[in-house]
């Protein structure tokens, strides 16, 4: 009996170790989600508390050298009142797991600027952030009336090589890849590219000046 009890222990374990990931739908509503909460949280706990608590352990920003969030992060005490901000657009890889937001942000000091975030689910469900980059504008970009979610597709034939992703960990479906190219002077340059079915569609193309 004690042999029997044993064995179907065995299996039982099999059976959890063999159990596929969760497999979770491309949801834009998801991740704007994701970007009000984070932005509530910063407004309640602080700045730097909230980009502390939503970022990815390999989570990299740009200050403006590109460096290891949670490294630089643990080390910021929060400012007296937190920027906010709050996406115009969402984009979701065909797996559900990877997604980019972009909107505007504002200082409390009036300044203006916009920002654009990488998310990543994690094994639960939850999204964490894996980038986060922005920069000043002299005009705050024309808000849209609704927020736009958008997810690219899974169909089509055998996919074009999409442009190089340095440092990143692309979804296994590779229908969202992002780039984040930084020069020696700290200028850089930072894509997403969405599958179409036929082709990858640049829809996130920031460009940083030195200084910035």
């Amino acid at each position: 009996m004690k042999a029997r009890l044993a064995l179907l222990t065995l299996a039982a374990v099999a059976l959890v170790a063999a159990k596929p990931p969760l497999r979770f739908q491309p949801d834009p509503s998801s991740v704007i989600a994701a970007e009000i909460a984070f932005n509530r949280l910063a407004q309640q706990k602080g700045q730097w508390t909230a980009f502390r608590e939503t970022a990815a352990d390999d989570a990299v920003m740009f200050v403006p050298q590109k460096v290891l969030a949670q490294d630089w992060l643990r080390k910021q005490a929060d400012p007296p009142a937190s920027v906010t901000w709050s996406p115009s657009i969402v984009y979701v890889s065909c797996d559900g797991n990877l997604a980019a937001s972009t909107g505007n942000w504002k200082r409390p000091d009036g300044s203006v600027g916009y920002f654009t975030t990488l998310w990543r689910r994690d094994k639960k469900g939850r999204w964490h952030w894996i980038l986060d980059h922005g920069d000043t504008l002299a005009t705050a970009r024309e808000a849209p009336e609704f927020l736009t979610g958008k997810v690219a597709t899974c169909k089509g034939g055998p996919r074009p090589e999409g442009p190089p992703v340095k440092g990143a960990l692309p979804p296994p479906d590779e229908s969202l890849v992002w780039s984040a190219n930084v020069a020696p002077d700290n200028s850089r340059r930072v894509t997403v590219n969405m599958w179409t079915g036929t082709t990858y569609e640049t829809v996130i193309d920031d460009e940083v000046k030195a200084g910035s």
